[in-house]
């Protein structure tokens, strides 16, 4: 029997309507769904009169079903893809099953769809030419210190509305007028963007967390900030030659204007 293909197909991160007319048919003529969450997927479908068979997909059984799919389209099945909102793959399960379609030579199609990070970046009023997506952004406060320091190109990434004061006040450490756009909830009833710098937004988040799917947007870092991974390496051989940290910090600091906590904490790290 002819092999079957990958169908990559997004779904809306909010507003149902705006799923495509070539993902709701593609959903109806593949022969499986593969999905991050049968439930949240059938509420699409159902919403379109889309009948289809599911199977769940998610980051706890990757790895095993994707081999199990791979096995189907070998025997000529169409696989659509999905997440529970946007892009699969991009902080979303996909990836394993995308890899094994590809070794197997099997076709690998994917249709162009919603997207939370794009949304947010357009949204943000901030360069586009040039952009760097980090999926989430790290929980330790010196790669948070060394991302934002280094980011040369506006910068994108998910975060969770519990983190977004701590992180944004990290920033606001390091540059307090960094423009900053935070997007929550895009395409939703309750939509917003908040502009501004670092600093204001910042207090504002700190005051008022936010709810719901939040998207951070960074302006570049500004011409001549410092890498701090020259300063680091230079921090560790003092270090390592019997300096105490803190003071070798700010030795390094003054010498290369890297913030001196930030140095300190990526020792640490």
């Amino acid at each position: 029997m002819a092999a079957g293909r990958l169908v990559i197909c997004p779904t809306p991160i909010g507003n149902l309507e705006d799923v495509t007319l070539r993902v709701l048919s593609a959903l109806r003529e593949a022969d499986v769904v593969a999905c991050e969450d049968t439930r949240r997927t059938r509420v699409l479908l159902d919403r379109y009169g889309v009948k289809a068979s599911l199977v769940s997909y998610h980051e706890h059984n990757e790895r095993s079903r994707a081999g199990e799919l791979v096995g189907r389209m070998r025997e000529g099945a169409v696989v659509a893809l999905v997440s529970d909102a946007g892009m699969p793959v991009i902080s979303d399960p996909g990836f394993e099953l995308v890899r094994a379609s590809v070794a197997a030579g099997l076709p690998v199609e994917v249709l162009p769809g919603p997207s939370a990070a794009l949304a947010a970046l357009v949204a943000s009023g901030l360069p586009a030419d040039a952009w760097h997506f980090v999926g989430f952004l790290p929980r330790k406060r010196a790669e948070l210190e060394r991302l934002f320091a280094a980011t040369a190109e506006t910068l994108v990434a998910f975060e969770s509305p519990r983190r977004v004061a701590a992180s944004l006040a990290v920033l606001a450490s390091l540059d307090p007028a960094r423009p900053v756009a935070v997007a929550r909830e895009l395409t939703k009833v309750h939509e917003e963007v908040v502009r501004g710098d670092a600093e204001s937004v910042a207090q504002r988040y700190a005051e008022s967390p936010p709810r719901g799917e939040v998207v951070l947007v960074v302006g570049p870092a500004p011409a001549g900030a410092p890498d701090l991974e020259p300063a680091v390496a230079a921090l560790r051989r003092l270090v390592e030659a019997g300096a105490k940290p803190r003071p070798a910090a700010k030795v390094v600091a003054e010498l290369t204007g890297a913030p001196a906590n930030a140095l300190y904490e990526a020792l640490q790290g």
